[in-house]
């Protein structure tokens, strides 16, 4: 890590020296922004030339939550502290997410749980700048530089379309943004007008924002009122590398493998997979279904859809 700190310290620093572009393969970035999404090419030179650098940013993503086995991850999100929290967000905006659920057909409890991972109910929406993060990821992350650089272009015309001070745009080190933390193309793909005021507010208006995570999961194919995952039992040797977060087999050809599950009335031709979580002292099994793999498409993580499965549950118990 601090080699690879000095190397890029040193390739910005002969930048400056010779006078060359502002960022690794920043011109080619130009060409792109202006292809793909009309963009001045003089305005996005002058936005990237204020885009700063940033090794914490670098830092960060080399080391996500998600990367942790289930029983040290399971308590970052699943606590007292947090189901309270979840459970007095809820009381105080019964009324909106109430209006929310029954217009995209999406549980308030999973609305909720998923604003309270990603931000703590709106209480940490990020502190980067998105165009630091943005730019640092897609210019001096080679293992996903394309992805980010293609955020950092979308982040530019969103900030032209939703008039955003594109140098004062704070959010995660990964660029996601507003009480949901969305990332720049979700926002001008998923993101909802739902308090009517002509502009979509993810960070002020909350009527914009749970709308948008309830929009996100009905465009994604939310199957109202049915199951996200049931538990299971799997014997040894049912290999969990058979399974991954795509649904690939049926109940009916899971069970047939020995893995042991209360469908409770559910055609046995429903696609489905095994989720497999990595206990202290074994394994944890459970049966994912269409609305687990929704949510995977939130956040490509088995262990997200599982903890907003769970945080969903113990709030909407601790409600009632």
């Amino acid at each position: 890590m601090i080699r690879t700190a000095l190397m890029l310290a040193l390739v910005l620093a002969m930048q400056v020296a010779v006078g060359e572009e502002t960022h690794p393969g920043a011109e080619r970035f130009v060409e792109r922004a202006v292809a793909e999404h009309g963009l001045d090419a003089d305005e996005v030179r002058r936005v990237l030339a204020d885009a700063r650098y940033q090794q914490s940013i670098i830092d960060a993503i080399t080391r996500p939550a998600e990367a942790r086995p289930w029983y040290r991850y399971r308590p970052i999100f699943i606590t007292d502290t947090r189901i309270d929290a979840g459970v007095e967000f809820w009381r105080a905006n019964g009324r909106l997410l109430a209006e929310v659920s029954e217009h995209f057909g999406v549980p308030e409890s999973v609305i909720v749980a998923i604003v309270g991972v990603e931000t703590n109910f709106g209480m940490i929406t990020g502190s980067f700048r998105v165009i630091d993060a943005l730019a640092t990821l897609g210019f001096y992350y080679p293992r996903r530089a394309d992805f980010f650089a293609s955020e950092l272009a979308h982040f530019l015309r969103l900030a032209s379309e939703e008039n955003l001070p594109v140098f004062e745009v704070r959010g995660s080190y990964a660029g996601a943004m507003g009480i949901g933390q969305f990332i720049p193309s979700s926002y001008r793909a998923y993101a909802v007008d739902f308090d009517g005021s002509g502009r979509r507010d993810l960070w002020r208006s909350l009527p914009d924002a749970l709308g948008s995570v309830a929009n996100y999961l009905a465009v994604h194919r939310w199957q109202t009122g049915a199951p996200v995952a049931l538990p299971a039992h799997a014997p040894e040797g049912v290999p969990d590398g058979e399974f991954g977060m795509q649904l690939r087999h049926t109940l009916a050809e899971i069970a047939a493998m020995g893995v042991e599950f209360d469908a409770d009335g559910l055609d046995p031709e429903t696609p489905a997979t095994v989720v497999a979580l990595e206990l202290e002292d074994g394994m944890e099994y459970w049966i994912g279904l269409n609305n687990f793999y929704v949510i995977t498409r939130y956040n490509r993580s088995p262990l997200y859809a599982m903890a907003v499965k769970q945080l969903a549950g113990a709030i909407a118990e601790r409600a009632q």
